[in-house]
């Protein structure tokens, strides 16, 4: 499915666009599941962004376990495959996955982040799969900051309302301010038709501009950990919050909340 280069560059560059990689039948098996997902959202669904008293920058998380779709999807698809060659990992956790949906017009950016700090989870094997679900052109797909994820440094989550999260955790630090300062930075993006995806690790940094275009982007996101990864509670709010577990910080992720997809 991968070649040595998209290896390479996700390994090098910490984000690669990954051209066709998603069958059309999978593509139209996760739209169901999405319209599913937002008839009846989970407790985590949130509203960034309204126009006339209707939603239209929305997201939410944490459904697979009730969504035949979702779980079709991660269990069948070979997904976690690709996942495994990315990682060069030997063995591959579901981690969650995420829904984000901005309708035509909306006018709010996505905020530069880096996802790790909002994760219960340590270590460097891991990879998000970004998939949209609507072709996505170019000046509205998300942008990545190429090789952040070696800068080695784990920085304050920002919630997409545009304030931070409590600082707890001593070794954060706040985000540099990279929307004034782009020409500072190598930003990656792409325009995406529908089978497109791009991975990247979680410490990679990355926001996404307003949805200026006049179609809806829909976008369907999972979330894998590797070899290395441990369990890790934050001093500070974590998202997801898994309340869940019973997890102790140091312990390998297997569980029925991160269930192993490939051991080998």
């Amino acid at each position: 499915m991968l070649s040595n280069k998209n290896i390479k560059e996700f390994s090098n560059y910490g984000v690669v666009f990954l051209k066709n990689i998603i069958d059309k039948k999978w593509i139209k098996e996760l739209q169901k599941g999405v319209e599913l997902n937002f008839k009846n959202p989970s407790k985590y669904k949130c509203v960034y962004e309204k126009k006339n008293n209707k939603e239209i920058f929305y997201d939410d998380y944490c459904n697979w376990q009730n969504i035949r779709e979702y779980q079709n999807f991660i269990f069948n698809s070979g997904i976690a495959r690709i996942a495994k060659e990315l990682m060069q990992s030997k063995k591959v956790n579901l981690f969650h996955e995420h829904v984000l949906i901005k309708e035509a017009e909306s006018q709010k950016k996505t905020p530069w982040h880096q996802d790790q700090s909002y994760y219960c989870v340590n270590g460097k094997d891991n990879c998000s799969i970004w998939i949209p679900l609507d072709p996505v052109l170019k000046n509205v797909s998300p942008e990545f900051i190429e090789g952040s994820h070696n800068w080695n440094k784990q920085f304050l989550p920002t919630k997409f309302f545009g304030n931070k999260y409590e600082h707890k955790d001593e070794e954060f630090q706040s985000i540099p301010n990279i929307e004034d300062n782009k020409d500072k930075y190598k930003i990656l993006s792409w325009k995406f038709n529908l089978g497109d995806a791009v991975a990247f690790k979680f410490s990679t940094i990355h926001g996404a501009p307003e949805n200026i275009s006049k179609n809806r982007r829909r976008a369907f996101s999972v979330r894998f950990t590797g070899d290395d990864a441990t369990y890790i509670k934050r001093k500070g709010e974590m998202s997801p919050p898994f309340p869940e577990l019973k997890l102790k910080n140091g312990d390998i992720l297997d569980s029925d909340t991160f269930p192993l997809l490939i051991s080998s």
